[in-house]
């Protein structure tokens, strides 16, 4: 390791492993340095239940990777990784049996909705595909860290996604469609009134729409795998079991860049009170499943879908988040995200036998069970779930704050996605990656564009970092 590093990058989820490869792209010798025994953050692949049952303790189905600016411009292929997708990419069942679809095919979905809204539906996200690359690096590439390619068209998406998404929904003459894009909404977590979610459920419908919701081949381990093994052939160092508790812990180097919550980084950098009026969000109740096979959904549609929303309409979604999200208690008809990797990737379990994943929103740092209540809920849809299960791993706020520094009381999102702090994460500022310290760096989702396992907070503050190493 040379004397003093160009720069250090502290935590190993996609957005530290995103950010030091583009550093190390650039030229700057990098050192990469995380607490846990693997890279991965959010991204990660475990034995949790059985021997042979591959589950992704966090993230799972992947529409803002495969979609990522960042990731698409780097060899991640060559590394091992590989997208599956499912038949269906999304479908949220009805208690009646019949489901509505979020397909690769703008038609196939509009249809599910019934014939009163599948023209409203081709007419909200027909105009944007034909120009959703350069639309999706622009909006995730704000603030300041490139200007826009095509500022009309965001200009137009800023219209249509700035309110509330229940304002967006009122195109809709039928519950289907409001239900289903109320389930795109709440993967934020965020209540369905809330600035800007409209732009939420809209970003994730039109990456169905583009390139589907696919898993990695053998897990989400893939991701931070590739990207590892990426930065190690650019001549970064990859040093794990290496818990940083202040920078002194850290060898010198011109930058120091943190993949981390604000609340560890105050707490690493001495930055005292700097991020005290930053505020998490809801946590997460979440169980893996080993399955002696598929998940028994009523729906058909379903059971070709690698994703599936849980809830009976958007009222009920709604009631469900603001119980987690204002009102402190856990919802008593959860609404539930889960993911069945076996529709795409059948090594994921001994033959016959499947992996299925599922959470629910709780409030943050929630200490109780929200077991049965989500078995009730899978049962309303898959009646025999319960007699499918043949082990559960279940982790509430606190395991799941134990097991990722970044959750903070259980909030996998690293900070409510809500009011301004939607849009203007950590801080109300212009340079959102800079902090106190004109030599640290912050690049988790805490910072812009949020969560999700894209990788763009960590490539838009290696912009940053590279433009100051340039400078000094």
């Amino acid at each position: 390791m040379p004397s003093m590093l160009d720069a250090v990058v502290v935590g190993a989820g996609p957005n530290g492993l995103t950010a030091a490869v583009e550093l190390a792209r650039r030229g700057f010798s990098v050192a990469l340095f995380e607490a846990r025994d693997t890279v991965g953050g959010g991204a990660r692949t475990e034995e949790l239940t059985l021997p042979g049952f591959r589950h992704d303790p966090c993230s799972a189905a992947h529409p803002l990777a495969v979609n990522s600016p960042a990731f698409r411009e780097l060899p991640l292929d060559r590394y091992g990784l590989e997208w599956l997708h499912p038949g269906i990419p999304m479908a949220h069942p009805f208690p009646d049996g019949t489901a509505a679809v979020l397909s690769r095919s703008v038609g196939e979905t509009a249809a599910s909705f019934g014939p009163r809204d599948a023209g409203a539906y081709r007419r909200l996200v027909e105009p944007f595909l034909p120009k959703w690359d350069t639309l999706v690096r622009d909006f995730m590439s704000l603030p300041l860290t490139a200007l826009p390619r095509d500022p009309v068209t965001l200009a137009r998406f800023g219209l249509v996604g700035l309110p509330p998404s229940t304002w967006l929904t009122r195109r809709f003459r039928d519950e289907r469609a409001r239900t289903l894009f109320a389930g795109l909404v709440a993967h934020v977590m965020a209540p369905l009134n809330g600035l800007a979610t409209g732009a939420v459920g809209l970003v994730f419908a039109l990456a169905a729409h583009a390139r589907g919701w696919p898993v990695a081949r053998g897990g989400s381990q893939a991701i931070s795998d590739a990207l590892a093994a990426y930065l190690k052939d650019l001549g970064g160092a990859v040093h794990t079991d290496y818990e940083v508790k202040r920078l002194d812990d850290l060898p010198p180097a011109r930058a120091y860049v943190f993949d981390t919550s604000p609340t560890a980084l105050a707490r690493i950098a001495g930055f005292g009170g700097h991020y005290a009026n930053y505020r998490y969000g809801p946590g997460v109740f979440k169980i893996d499943y080993a399955l002696d096979g598929p998940v028994p959904w009523t729906a058909p549609e379903a059971r070709a879908a690698g994703t599936v929303q849980i809830g009976a309409d958007s009222g009920e979604i709604g009631v469900a988040l603001r119980a987690a999200s204002r009102e402190g208690r856990a919802p008593d008809a959860p609404f539930l995200i889960t993911v069945q990797p076996g529709v795409a990737d059948p090594t994921r379990a001994p033959a016959g036998r499947h992996v299925f994943w599922a959470y629910g929103h709780v409030p943050n740092g929630w200490t109780g069970d929200l077991t049965d209540a989500m078995e009730r809920q899978l049962e309303r849809y898959a009646p025999g779930f319960r007699d499918r299960v043949l082990a559960r791993a279940t982790a509430g706020p606190p395991e799941l704050a134990a097991r990722n520094a970044n959750y903070v009381g259980g909030d996998i999102a690293t900070g409510a996605v809500s009011g301004l702090q939607l849009l203007l994460r950590p801080k109300l500022s212009a340079f959102p990656y800079q902090t106190p310290h004109p030599a640290v760096f912050i690049c988790s989702s805490a910072t812009p564009p949020g969560p999700g396992v894209h990788g763009m907070s960590g490539h838009n503050a290696a912009k940053a970092v590279w433009r100051r190493l340039r400078q000094t």
